[in-house]
């Protein structure tokens, strides 16, 4: 369920960037009548877009499903940690998006230019990944080879945020004007349904459990589909699809579409620019207070958000079943941000940001007592029915507050975005949002394994801290058990620090919400 969460506590600011994006193409024409939504003509486009975005999900959801695979094949949490650095890509995008968004070959198109050749990279990765990915991830005995998979799948990942970056651009002039609302939804759709696919269908039917028990007469010892043909597959879509884009879809040109007023002008600044205006925005004293608040945060939540699905998995849930609790949860996450919003739409968003702290850390702590009850509930077996209940209304209760604290940041976002440079501006603070998650589930799952204490079950006094020490315990015929889980003391850490930090930066977030709108401005006026 970590995984989902961190999906959701990160990138789905990239959906809130193009809605302000939309809602910025407004502004500039807020003294004119504006059409109402009309998608005659602009039909195949949103199909193109939503299937672009479908594709930008697959390999999303796939990174996400390999933490399952190493746990099954006994990864350490030091090898999980090591892995989570493929998840940073969408979190450091910001640093070669004036690049894509700068440099294209203008007879090709803008946005083709980067991405026709970023999903044919995608495409051979994913077939490149499809013939050793299996002798790369270990088991039987084999050490999986973490470093490689990481730099690999870090690589896929750079590869399809890069994709991002060109789709977003493209949806805000692919659509007429008056569509440009539905680039938000194609992206909210798309990216979740490509998700879906790569991560919670792959872990489902590549469990030969769960195929054997529901979709099969006759028990087979593997799933129905393997890692390398679901990688072979989506490879070859990848480039077929790639394809027929490149040959069939004419990029619109804001310079030369006929002058055509129903397209959404974009803003562009060159490289030198956006950087400028980067470093503009690094050096102002809020941002400043903001970017600590941001990297801090999510310290609370990182021992639950990061270790808890692997530790469910380590005490016996089958990884489909944890997959396949994400289903009854879409329409929540769905609902969700509309009914946040509704709260955070006014001029105090971040009061609903701190009245939701609290109440999460609660449900982190839930979530850890689970994990603690979890093996004597199950005790060897298949966990019950109710065990199952329990666990999704918890984490539909977390998702609550998770999505209100999401809401409310996005919307303080919105409010001190200076609009000259909005969606830089908003890119830029969604980035140090990702970072303030990626980076302490990194350290809490590598610190897992050095605050754990195990002893050898046949020599007590033997002490398992090394590959010699449980060499020599294997060697006896016994077994490295755990005697004291570092997760449970990293989540108490994560409790009392959510605590003292609350009190700390509640003063600093008020005073950040009560500037003026002035204070966070980085283009002056005499330049718009």
């Amino acid at each position: 369920m970590s995984a989902i969460r961190r999906k959701k506590d990160g990138m789905d600011g990239d959906r809130q960037l193009l809605v302000e994006e939309s809602s910025r193409a407004e502004v500039l024409h807020k003294h004119k009548d504006e059409p109402k939504p009309d998608i005659r003509g602009d039909r195949k486009n949103i199909a193109i877009l939503l299937f672009l975005y479908i594709l930008q999900g697959i390999p999303i959801g796939l990174i996400a499903a390999i933490p399952m695979l190493l746990q099954n094949r006994g990864a350490s949490y030091k090898q999980q940690a090591e892995f989570s650095f493929a998840y940073w890509p969408f979190s450091l995008k910001l640093l070669w998006a004036p690049i894509v968004d700068s440099l294209y070959i203008r007879r090709f198109g803008r946005r083709k230019s980067w991405l026709v050749p970023v999903q044919y990279l995608l495409g051979a990765f994913m077939l490149l990944l499809s013939l050793h990915v299996d002798q790369w991830l270990g088991g039987n005995g084999v050490e999986p080879n973490v470093p490689l998979l990481t730099l690999l799948f870090f690589l896929l990942n750079f590869l399809a945020a890069t994709q991002d970056i060109a789709v977003d651009g493209w949806a805000l002039t692919m659509l007429k004007r008056c569509n440009v609302g539905y680039a938000s939804t194609c992206n909210s759709v798309g990216q979740t349904a490509g998700y879906f696919l790569g991560y919670v269908v792959f872990i489902a039917l590549e469990s030969k459990d769960f195929c054997n028990t529901y979709l099969r007469d006759s028990p087979l010892e593997e799933g129905m589909i393997t890692l390398p043909r679901f990688l072979w597959f989506w490879g070859i879509t990848f480039i077929v699809a790639t394809t027929l884009v490149a040959i069939f879809k004419k990029e619109n040109d804001i310079e030369d579409a006929h002058m055509d007023a129903r397209y959404t002008e974009e803003h562009e600044l060159n490289i030198h620019q956006s950087y400028k205006i980067l470093w503009d925005m690094v050096r102002k004293r809020p941002v400043q207070i903001l970017a600590v608040i941001l990297l801090t945060v999510k310290v609370t939540f990182a021992a639950s958000d990061a270790v808890t699905s692997l530790k469910l998995i380590d005490a016996g849930v089958p990884k489909d079943k944890l997959a396949l609790l994400a289903i009854p949860l879409i329409p929540l996450q769905l609902i969700l941000p509309l009914a946040v919003g509704r709260y955070t739409n006014g001029p105090r968003p971040m009061d609903v940001y701190l009245k939701a702290i609290p109440y999460r850390i609660v449900m982190a702590s839930v979530a850890t007592l689970f994990a603690y009850a979890t093996p004597y509930i199950i005790k060897g077996g298949s966990p019950p029915v109710y065990y199952y209940a329990l666990l999704v209304t918890s984490y539909a209760c977390y998702q609550v507050f998770l999505y209100s604290m999401f809401v409310a940041a996005m919307a303080f976002f919105a409010k001190i975005s200076d609009p000259a440079v909005g969606g830089t501006y908003m890119t830029f603070l969604n980035t140090l949002c990702n970072l303030g998650g990626n980076w302490p589930n990194t350290v809490v799952l590598w610190l897992v394994d050095v605050l754990t204490w195990k002893k050898c079950s046949t020599i007590p006094a033997n002490e398992c801290l090394g590959k010699e020490e449980q060499q020599s315990c294997e060697a006896s015929e016994g077994k490295c058990e755990i005697a004291f889980d570092g997760y449970y003391l990293e989540s108490a850490i994560c409790v009392v620090y959510g605590i003292l930090w609350l009190l700390i930066a509640r003063k600093w977030i008020v005073h950040l919400q009560d500037l003026p709108v002035r204070s966070w401005l980085v283009v002056k006026k005499k330049l718009r």
